[in-house]
């Protein structure tokens, strides 16, 4: 199967700060190029943290009263997330605010893994790094909603190539392939219950499908046949492929 990789549609303009970049200049970054975060990168353009807007007002909003005495005996008893909370209260430069380690992205990644990684550690953007693991872009969720504006047209012919051509060797025509806004609809009947469940699962895996109307039927349920003497994918048996 092709994937759109993270590289065909990050960002390769990416807005960065280093360590000692002071907090002011961040936060004019930010406003100046109208972002929402960044990735702070070392000497060798390596990712060690990022940045966002809920990082900056968080700083402001607990920054302490500079003409207020500070008790010894607060710190000690803070938790260390409420004790690197109080830090970035302080802090000055980018390193200091930042959030660390960064989660990141390679290149080659697919957009569906990029996507998987934001929704589970619930970030809105990520770095993208090379082989090298140093920075070459910046994927966001906008980004990886381009994906869902691929043309019908385009989505239908990579069902027909990817999967009933090519890992199903089936002729084109075999079923009937429809899309509409993303939503793929399969009907027509085939040789073996294992092979609409395939086209189902792969056509579900193509960039841009929303969903997967399945009204496949089959001549034969395989489903209940032991592993070992199911038919390897798109070699159906003789028998079975002649018309009923």
């Amino acid at each position: 199967m092709k994937h759109n990789k993270v590289g065909s549609v990050m960002t390769m303009d990416v807005v960065r700060a280093e360590y000692r970049t002071p907090f002011k200049e961040v936060a004019r970054l930010l406003s100046d190029r109208r972002i929402s975060g960044l990735p702070v990168v070392d000497d060798d353009d390596k990712v060690i943290g990022v940045i966002s807007e809920t990082d900056l007002v968080t700083r402001q909003s607990e920054a302490l009263d500079a003409h207020e005495p500070r008790p010894r005996f607060r710190l000690a008893g803070l938790t260390s997330s409420a004790r690197r909370q109080a830090a970035k209260s302080r802090a000055f430069t980018a390193g200091q605010v930042m959030t660390a380690p960064p989660v990141t992205v390679h290149a080659e990644e697919t957009i569906a893994e990029a996507a998987r990684t934001m929704v589970q550690r619930h970030v809105e953007r990520l770095p993208v790094l090379d082989e090298e693991e140093r920075l070459v872009g910046i994927v966001t969720r906008r980004d990886l909603l381009q994906v869902f504006l691929r043309p019908d047209t385009e989505i239908r012919g990579e069902v027909i190539e990817e999967v009933l051509t090519r890992t199903l060797r089936l002729p084109p025509r075999t079923i009937d392939v429809f899309v509409a806004e993303g939503v793929v609809t399969l009907t027509g009947r085939l040789e073996r219950k294992s092979e609409t469940e395939i086209a189902v699962s792969m056509t579900r895996q193509i960039d841009g499908v929303v969903t997967v109307i399945d009204q496949l039927t089959c001549r034969f349920d395989d489903s209940r046949l032991p592993a070992g003497e199911r038919p390897p994918y798109g070699i159906a048996d003789d028998r079975l492929r002649r018309p009923s």
